[in-house]
């Protein structure tokens, strides 16, 4: 029921979106009281996106109607929500990289033909911005040479330049260190204070509970929830995502390591432009163990799983594993790797792991279908790979289980259960696994974990990756971190806690027993 007594910033009245036989958006209600930050959540293809789709005008709703500060605005491009007060944050943002803070800020915006006093007025208007809501940034600085933290304020300034009075943040912190993280939601705050609303998307639970008002919930395109966010937790959120009970904690015993399986020594990488993405690496990997890489994206993480998998050929160093040596002079494919026992689990499953083309039980069997166990006389055992696919569907609670079904009309977590599902059950000695859960709707994110632990308890060998340090720290006994292509520092998970782990990915961290920045 729409309350008419409280000044609302934004209010959804009855919004619906429907996409061909998909019911997007379903009779969405929803009201954000002014200067309050308010959280949406909900799983994947909940309709999150869409509906912040519509608010921004990327997406015309069916039917229903939105209202800003009480009164009813039609939105139906991007350019009729900023008239309307409303800015938005992308999660990959929208920045020329070769422009200035200024040139970025004032893209689209420049004010008349005469561009000099476009810039002297963009100048003193960003500097008073910037100084009113602590986002200090040099304006005169290329933003390709800024951290991405730095960059983040570039795109909240432009929605502010803009007159944003309503401010989205689609899953701002995917990017961020936790130091960068906190500093963002101060700022979020003080946005808050001086009267900016926001809506922030994110899947990430503790986030929404340390930094909202309100918090929504969304499930199959329908609102199911509203509550005051000191009035909930991170259960009660979860199982109003999900529709079920959902168990956030990993439950595994100590590990007990084994022998080393794999260990690279020295390895270096550039890229095709010459640059050095990969420096200097070295680590090892022991039966037994789960060893975690934590950092920001894009510090290297990708080009070590790559060239520990064979996908991309190590410019220097080598890397010793089964009782051979690989090396830049001596490689090895990705073919090669696999046969010799290491299974491998992509980043990015859409450009890696499977052909969405496929059908299920084809992608089912990727990288292995020259396997005799799939193969006939003449052609592919059909049978062996439908009887395979339904049969890892069903222990691994894939959605629909339906081997016929194309890659592409399964849902993302349901994709990556196909990937994993299909490296874990050929039983390697090493599994290289990246992003486990990136994308994977927090009902299966624990299955997904609870198959990674059950794996080491086998006394194999696992090196993850990812830029969730909540899952670092729950699946890890052992965490690496990265930065700028390199290994800045190890420890034991029992000694891992966020804010260290986040210095060391900032490359800010001292071996001072107080953990000062260094």
């Amino acid at each position: 029921m729409i309350n008419t007594t409280i000044p609302y910033a934004i209010e959804l009245r009855d919004i619906s979106k429907r996409f061909g036989a998909v019911q997007a958006n379903k009779d969405i209600c929803l009201q954000v009281p002014k200067g309050s930050i308010h959280g949406i959540i909900g799983e994947n293809g909940a309709g999150k996106s869409t509906l912040m789709s519509i608010i921004y005008g990327f997406y015309e709703a069916d039917t229903g109607h939105i209202e800003v500060d009480g009164e009813i605005v039609n939105i139906r491009t991007s350019q009729d929500a900023i008239k309307a007060g409303i800015g938005m944050v992308h999660q990959h943002f929208m920045l020329v990289e070769n422009f200035t803070v200024l040139e970025n800020v004032m893209l689209g915006a420049e004010g008349g033909a005469l561009l000099r006093k476009g810039v002297s007025k963009a100048r003193t208007e960003l500097k008073r911005l910037a100084s009113q809501y602590s986002l200090d940034i040099d304006v005169d600085a290329i933003v390709e040479e800024l951290p991405v933290g730095l960059q983040q304020r570039v795109e909240i300034l432009k929605a502010l330049y803009r007159g944003a009075r309503i401010l989205i943040l689609d899953e701002p912190t995917g990017v961020l260190t936790p130091q960068e993280a906190d500093h963002l939601f101060r700022i979020l705050h003080s946005l808050k204070e001086k009267g900016v609303t926001v809506l922030l998307i994110t899947h990430k639970l503790r986030e929404i509970l340390a930094s909202t008002d309100n918090v929504s919930v969304m499930r199959q395109g329908e609102m199911v929830a509203h509550r005051e966010t000191s009035k909930t937790n991170k259960e009660e959120l979860a199982e109003l995502m999900v529709g079920k009970k959902v168990r956030l904690t990993v439950n595994k015993e100590e590990a007990e390591p084994g022998k080393v399986v794999l260990s690279a020594k020295h390895l270096s990488q550039f890229d095709s432009q010459g640059v050095k993405r990969l420096k200097d690496v070295s680590l090892e990997l022991r039966a037994g163990e789960i060893l975690g890489i934590a950092g920001v994206s894009g510090n290297g993480q990708s080009e070590l799983l790559n060239v520990l998998s064979g996908i991309t050929v190590m410019s220097e160093g080598e890397i010793h594993f089964a009782g051979d040596v690989i090396s830049a002079t001596v490689p090895k494919t990705a073919a090669q790797v696999r046969d010799m026992g290491m299974a491998h689990v992509p980043e990015d499953r859409h450009k890696m792991g499977l052909v969405t083309g496929f059908e299920a039980y084809e992608s089912a069997v990727l990288g292995y279908h020259n396997s005799p166990v799939y193969n006939g006389k003449f052609l592919m055992n059909r049978k062996v790979m439908l009887d395979e696919c339904s049969t890892r569907m069903a222990a691994w609670d894939v959605r629909p289980p339906n081997p016929y079904l194309k890659t592409a009309n399964f849902s993302g977590g349901n994709q990556q259960k196909i990937v994993i599902a299909r490296e874990v059950e050929q039983n390697p000695d090493v599994l290289l696994i990246g992003q486990p859960t990136r994308g994977v709707d927090i009902g299966a994110i624990e299955n997904i974990h609870e198959q990674i632990v059950s794996l080491r308890d086998a006394g194999k060998a696992i090196l993850l990756v990812s830029v969730e340090l909540d899952e670092i720290m729950a699946l890890s006994d052992r965490i690496l971190v990265m930065f700028d292509g390199a290994v800045v520092g190890e420890l034991d998970a029992k000694d891992a806690n966020e804010r260290v782990l986040g210095l060391m990915m900032a490359n800010s961290y001292s071996d001072d027993p107080r953990g000062e920045p260094a």
